[in-house]
């Protein structure tokens, strides 16, 4: 099934490594144009520059410029036809829910919801204009599976999937499409690097990040984790014409890791 995103632009956030760029990766291999946004440039980034599939905006989206930018210079290349929120970050708290500050939980706040909120105001306009569209926002099996130890990012992204069944509600009617996806464990640097969750599990539990990784991805029912790609191939149906009557959605895809209905 192959979907044909020809002429498309798409503004994606935190699309600089991890599931941001193979989801920029998906949507320029389908056609679209990508205006990508992130603190950081990347390798990943720069080859889809290089074949003029995808423009680079240096934005921190956790403040009320950044999402601004990102959507000007998407204005400027004739609009917006799809949004990706994927931008977002999670701190392991090993010293409990005392140990999180006013100061952490706005900076969650900021970049796991605020981020989206802001980049999705300033895009509707420009939907709005093309006749209507995709919103995808990337959220987590943690919005309904709550952890004591990453509370303020499972509190976060509850706050987006009810934001995002409050959109799909407002604009369907405009021809605005508003879905979730929520992933459990992927197999980025954001689990797997040398200072990554599982290191950070590891490092309080006194294993390795090995174990760590094997006793979460054998929680699954497929016995591993999700891969980008994965995410990402996911990402392109909900932005495309095959999913035209799907929206208010919340898609899990964490291979059976949440039993629960």
């Amino acid at each position: 099934m192959r979907i044909d995103l020809t002429d498309k632009i798409a503004v994606v956030t935190g699309a600089s490594k991890g599931i941001g760029l193979a989801i920029s990766e998906a949507l320029t291999a389908a056609g679209a144009f990508v205006v990508a946004g992130a603190r950081h440039n990347s390798a990943g980034l720069e080859a889809l520059e290089a074949a003029g599939t995808a423009t680079f905006v240096t934005a921190d989206l956790s403040t009320a410029q950044g999402p601004k930018a990102l959507v000007a210079a998407a204005a400027e290349r004739g609009g917006v036809d799809i949004l990706v929120n994927n931008a977002g970050a999670v701190t392991p708290r090993f010293d409990g829910s005392q140990s999180v500050t006013d100061d952490d939980w706005t900076a969650a706040w900021s970049l796991n919801f605020l981020s989206a909120v802001r980049t999705t105001r300033e895009a509707i306009p420009h939907l709005l204009a093309r006749g209507g569209g995709a919103i995808v926002m990337i959220g987590s099996v943690n919005a309904t599976l709550p952890e004591w130890n990453i509370i303020d990012y499972s509190a976060t992204k509850a706050a987006l999937a009810n934001y995002t069944k409050s959109l799909s509600k407002e604009f369907g009617p405009q021809g605005i499409r508003v879905n979730t996806i929520s992933p459990g464990p992927v197999a980025t640097d954001l689990w797997l690097a040398d200072d990554g969750v599982a290191a950070q599990f590891a490092s309080a539990s006194g294993g390795s990040p090995e174990q760590v990784v094997d006793s979460v991805a054998a929680g699954a029912a497929t016995g591993r984790f999700t891969t980008p790609q994965e995410v990402a191939d996911l990402t392109v149906f909900l932005a495309g014409d095959r999913a035209t009557n799907i929206t208010g959605a919340d898609v899990r895809i964490d291979g059976g890791y949440v039993t629960t209905l």
